[in-house]
Parts: C-alpha cells; structure tokens; sequence
C-alpha cells in the first residue's frame, strides 16, 4: 500500500475517522438510517476538512464535485454502509467507510464495524487468515444475491453465508469468516474503496469480476462489480466468473 503520495499519518486518520463516526452512528441509532448518513456524513467532511484540508472527498451522501479529478488525493467515504441493517436493530453487519485514493487506487482506507466494536485497517493491517478446511464459502445479500451467485456454487460447491453490507462482507473475508465476497449487481465507488484498501493490505485477491484492475476517481462513480478473495481461490473464481 506504500505510495509517495501518501504519508503513514494517512493510515491513522483512516482509521480515526471511520471510529469516530462509527461511535456516533451508535449513539443516534434510535434516530434512524437518513439521520444516520447525514450526521456521519456531516462528521467526516468536517474532520477531513480539518485534518487535510488540501484533499477532495466522493462521499456517497454529498453531491459530487467534479474538482476532486483534478486532485492528486482522494478521500472516498461512505459514511453509512448497510442503512438498511443500521436500522434493523440489534444488527452488526453494517460499517462505515473511509479510504485515500491515488492516481486512482486505494492508498489507505479503514472499514469501521461499529456493531461489533472493530476497525480494520491499513494502519495495522489484518493478517491472512488461515485457509479454510472444506468447500469455500461465500458472502451473499441476504435479499438480493448477485447473479454470479450461482456460478459459484455450481463451479466451486460453494456454500453461502447471507449477511448484509458491502463493508460487512469484504470484512468477513479478511476476518477468515468466509472465502469469496464477489458482487456483480451494481455498486459505486464508496461501496468499494475502503474495503479494497483493507483486504488488499491483509494480503487478499482484490480485482473486478473479470480480473481487471478496480480503478477509483473516475468522472463516472459506478464501479459495479467487485471480486475480494482468498489468494489462492482467485483463480479458480474467476474462471467461474468468466462464464457470465
């Protein structure tokens, strides 16, 4: 994850960012998903502002400024992953997202749990997990499994594992709670970067669906698929997924 254009306090900030409005998400969740986004929004475009005030931030709760192209670094935040889960009440599987970009990739990035009081992230990143003893397992929508979902079960046996947000997926891969975490149903950046940052950093395959490199800061925010997995299942899946 080193890149001149980023310095080692970046990973910290991440991190520090993504708790913050984790530990303020809690505390207004009676208040419900829209209040959620906007105050944890409001957060992080504050301490951004305060802490690098040079940089440009893609959020997904503010309108976009197409300044941001032209910007050497790139925060790219989602400031409640999973506003469905958040207001499901006692749900954990919801997150909050802050990543730096640049030259178009994820250079830092923090993935908040605040459900289950973690923070992953580039500052200290996660070890790989141990390989998982029995047919891989897949991360899928509890409501809406993308189409690959089935590819993958008929090419790998795979097994699938309902749970809710991006954040919470990408997540369980890099935790060793599950081995695939492959989306194909339309996403946007910030559903994403931060969670690239962290699995890429713990050593995981992070690409699109068919191999190609993720690239971030583009005039078009829709990047709507994505492939986090095991190293050594990476081949296989996506010569699954090539089948689509």
């Amino acid at each position: 994850m080193a890149d001149q254009r980023t310095t080692p306090d970046d990973h910290a900030v991440a991190a520090r960012l993504a708790e913050e409005a984790g530990r303020l998400l809690l505390a207004i969740r009676d208040q419900g998903g829209a209040e959620g986004d906007r105050q944890s929004n409001e957060l992080l475009l504050a301490r951004l502002a305060e802490l690098r005030p040079g940089d440009a931030v893609l959020s997904e709760e503010s309108v976009d400024d197409k300044a941001r192209l032209d910007a050497e670094r790139v925060w790219i935040i989602d400031p409640l992953d999973g506003t469905r889960e958040y207001g499901e009440p006692p749900r954990d599987d919801w997150a909050v997202h802050v990543a730096l970009t640049a030259g178009g990739r994820p250079v830092a990035g923090a993935v908040a749990l605040p459900g289950t009081n973690r923070v992953l992230s580039t500052a200290e990143p996660p070890a790989l997990a141990p390989a998982h003893d029995g047919p891989p397992r897949l991360a899928v929508s509890r409501t809406r499994p993308p189409a690959c979902t089935d590819l993958l079960v008929e090419a790998l046996g795979a097994t699938l594992v309902p749970m809710g947000s991006a954040g919470a997926k990408a997540m369980a891969v890099v935790r060793g709670e599950v081995d695939v975490y492959a989306h194909s149903g339309g996403q946007y950046e910030w559903d994403s970067c931060a969670p690239v940052a962290v699995a890429a950093a713990a050593g995981l395959h992070v690409s699109r669906i068919d191999g190609s490199p993720l690239a971030y800061n583009q005039p078009d925010p829709y990047l709507p698929d994505l492939l986090i997995c095991r190293p050594e299942l990476a081949e296989p899946v996506l010569g699954a997924l090539a089948r689509t």
